[in-house]
């Protein structure tokens, strides 16, 4: 999809399956079941949509979804089906892992930056070698000191493996990385969660992560359990949902299977989904 100047496509990294409750937060079961359908095990299907980024003559990867260096209890824990396309999907485009010039990671659970490291003789080092790999410094301290609730979903060793091969860039609060590329502080999720806006000749197009991860949580209440500033979910979304709507915003979904772009219009408190071809 070119807009502008910039052009942006995706591809699908991996398949995996979550608790539909951790999915949807304090929404019941009766509620969320209509927009995403359980199994028996209650159990969601979910995606990992990465967005490639051609722009100012670079190429951009927006998170790494889970990629292939997952441990058994990792691989649990995600309900993963098959394996990760990370390489297919980049040659799907025309690309290589080493085009990469810019990693953006807009947060370091499993399911964003997993993709960002692979193991050479059992180690973890940097996928992109030639990238520079964007973490929020926030982001970095808390998913390097992990506790006994983030513990399963930050593994110290992938980022440093990162840092130590000098390819990190922390950045703090919002920040511009190129004209119409700008990084937009949002907490709420993690605490060094961040999105991405872009825009070029008018043309917004939104990457909000984990805070609109799919087109069923653009409500203000359809939010994650595993958020862990809830409240400033709500607040980002709260701020950010006028603007989509009134700019005709294009809407990158991470986790939507059937919407990585879409935009949004409202009628009364319902949102319509209008896809658009990547």
């Amino acid at each position: 999809m070119k807009f502008g100047d910039f052009e942006i496509k995706t591809f699908v990294e991996h398949n995996f399956k979550l608790d539909g409750g951790s999915m949807f937060g304090v929404i019941p079961r009766t509620m969320w079941q209509k927009l995403a359908k359980p199994d028996e095990n209650n159990l969601i299907e979910m995606v990992c949509n990465l967005f490639v980024l051609k722009a100012h003559g670079k190429i951009f990867i927006f998170d790494t979804g889970l990629g292939d260096t997952l441990t058994d209890i990792e691989k649990k824990i995600y309900g993963t089906v098959g394996e990760s396309t990370m390489t297919e999907g980049l040659q799907s485009i025309g690309l290589t892992e080493d085009d990469i010039d810019y990693v953006i990671l807009t947060h370091l659970h499993t399911d964003h930056a997993g993709g960002a490291v692979k193991l050479d003789d059992e180690k973890f080092v940097p996928r992109f070698k030639n990238a520079t790999y964007v973490v929020s410094q926030t982001e970095f301290e808390v998913a390097t000191h992990p506790n006994e609730r983030t513990s399963a979903v930050y593994i110290p060793d992938r980022y440093y493996a990162i840092k130590d091969a000098g390819q990190l860039q922390l950045i703090d609060g919002n920040y511009e990385l190129f004209p119409g590329i700008n990084l937009v502080h949002t907490g709420g999720h993690t605490a060094g969660h961040f999105a991405i806006e872009m825009e070029s000749d008018g043309q917004k197009v939104f990457y909000y992560a984990d805070i609109f991860m799919a087109a069923t949580h653009l409500p203000l209440a359809f939010n994650s359990a595993s958020d862990l500033y809830p409240l400033d979910t709500m607040e980002i979304k709260r701020k950010k949902l006028p603007e989509i709507l009134n700019d005709n915003v294009i809407m990158a979904f991470d986790h939507d299977k059937n919407n990585p772009f879409a935009k949004v219009k409202a009628d009364g408190k319902r949102f319509n989904i209008e896809k658009v071809d990547g």
